[in-house]
């Protein structure tokens, strides 16, 4: 850096006529007989046609100086105005001012309604713009990768190409590759990219080797998280190429506005998943001439997100139930439903791609050497975020299946396999992050897209 910054003061005392005219007689002396690079291109095209005017007598002629041009927003030394495409552009360097856009807010109801307007509560709401700012951070980088990823994903695409070029905008915009220790503990990929196809709900992310193609028929669930400091922005989407699959999505896609609209400070969780199940199954879906009711998947919820840690502990039934658990002033919550042309219930099956270090892991002795090596690596790269094992084979790591396994067994590591309903069954997915701020709430992860 002291190089660099002496170079740079070099070149500005070079800028002026004096000191160019004596470089270049310092330059002959030593028989260089080049210029010295200290102007622009404007200003070496002049000193071009100074030499040509003048003959062997241009050197002793004082040269002609042309105004510089201004240098344009966006180009070199000018921070960029817009997204590339694909999304490379760190999300800081498009918002300077280190205020994002916020969310959808929608005013509380009944009661709370006067949260709207209370001094105090405003005030309150003030004191937590670092947070907020974090979470819309969060939020827009989720934005602007997914609907990168809705233009660009085709059928034909594989799986693996699709989950990486999600996660290489997400790391892109936050800054944080996650390459090295404690990197992606900062910023990044809060929870690895899920693409699920058909009758598989959730947790399915290519391993290394994997091959699956998209094809036009598939219906695929796209949920991935990204965070800022460990404030999880996590959200989901539905995608298919077949509009005989519509009614589907919509019925999903409106479940889950049904549970943000009901969501609020004082709401009980049981009671917003029986308003969830009256809106979704008010749908069914005709597929290749036969017709579905569409049905909840009554094992899958929605939940609280803490610091860090993506299921804080609630959850947000997507069924009616007899939870009178509250949600209160402060917390956020991942609002995702599932619907199903199956049985509305899933199973553990297929290989498990997704895990987690329990935020209650045992302290315990592992006998695995192995285990103990991958678990350092698992603090210092990912903490409680979830991650998959592309991504441990991406920071170098080989033969850790049984290190991992081992982790597992002793209850320090929690693994994920995919959840699936019947085969031949086919399933959706939406999901929105909202924050219960003291005065209003915001779908942070509202977007023109869902």
């Amino acid at each position: 850096m002291a190089a660099q910054t002496a170079d740079a003061l070099a070149n500005l005392k070079l800028k002026d006529p004096e000191a160019v005219k004596a470089s270049a007689a310092a330059a002959k002396t030593n028989g260089n007989g080049k210029e010295p690079e200290a102007e622009d291109s404007d200003d070496d095209e002049d000193e071009k046609g100074a030499a040509g005017e003048g003959g062997a007598d241009g050197g002793a002629k004082k040269k002609r100086k042309r105004k510089r041009k201004p240098k344009k927003a966006g180009g070199a030394g000018g921070l960029p105005t817009k997204q590339s495409d694909p999304p490379r552009v760190l999300l800081s360097n498009l918002f300077p001012s280190g205020e994002y856009p916020i969310g959808e807010e929608v005013e509380y109801r009944d009661e709370n309604l006067y949260r709207t307007t209370n001094e105090e509560k405003r005030h309150l709401d003030r004191m937590n713009n670092d947070f907020l700012q974090e979470y819309r951070q969060g939020a827009e980088i989720h934005r602007q990768v997914r609907q990168w990823a809705q233009k660009n994903i085709k059928p034909g695409q594989t799986l693996t190409e699709i989950a990486e070029g999600i996660e290489d905008g997400v790391r892109a915009l936050t800054g944080h590759p996650g390459l090295e220790e404690g990197d992606n503990i900062k910023g990044g990929i809060a929870f690895p990219t899920g693409v699920n196809l058909d009758h598989i709900a959730a947790h399915y992310s290519p391993n290394a080797g994997n091959k699956t193609v998209l094809s036009k028929d598939n219906v695929m669930k796209v949920d991935f998280g990204v965070h800022i400091n460990g404030r999880i922005v996590d959200s989901a989407f539905t995608m298919s190429f077949d509009p005989m699959y519509d009614n589907l999505l919509e019925a999903v896609k409106q479940g889950t506005n049904t549970g943000i609209r009901e969501a609020g400070i004082d709401a009980r969780l049981g009671e917003i998943g029986g308003m969830i199940q009256e809106t979704m199954e008010s749908y069914e879906v005709e597929i290749n001439g036969e017709t579905f009711p569409v049905k909840c998947i009554r094992n899958l919820n929605g939940h609280d997100i803490k610091q860090w840690q993506i299921h804080g502990g609630k959850s947000v039934p997507i069924v009616k139930s007899t939870d009178q658990t509250k949600m209160e002033e402060g917390e956020v919550f991942a609002i995702e439903t599932f619907g199903s042309t199956g049985n509305g219930y899933v199973r553990d099956d297929l290989e498990t791609s997704h895990y987690a270090k329990r935020a209650d892991a045992p302290n315990v002795p592992l006998r695995v050497q192995s285990a103990s090596k991958l678990l350092n690596v698992i603090n210092k790269n990912f903490g409680t975020l979830p991650f998959c094992r592309r991504y441990l084979d991406r920071l170098g790591q080989e033969k850790y299946l049984l290190g991992l396994n081992s982790l597992v067994s002793a209850g320090i590591v929690e693994a994920y396999p995919p959840l699936v309903d019947k085969k031949g069954s086919y399933t959706a997915q939406f999901e929105h992050t909202i924050v219960l701020r003291p005065n209003v709430k915001e779908v942070i992860s509202r977007g023109e897209d869902y």
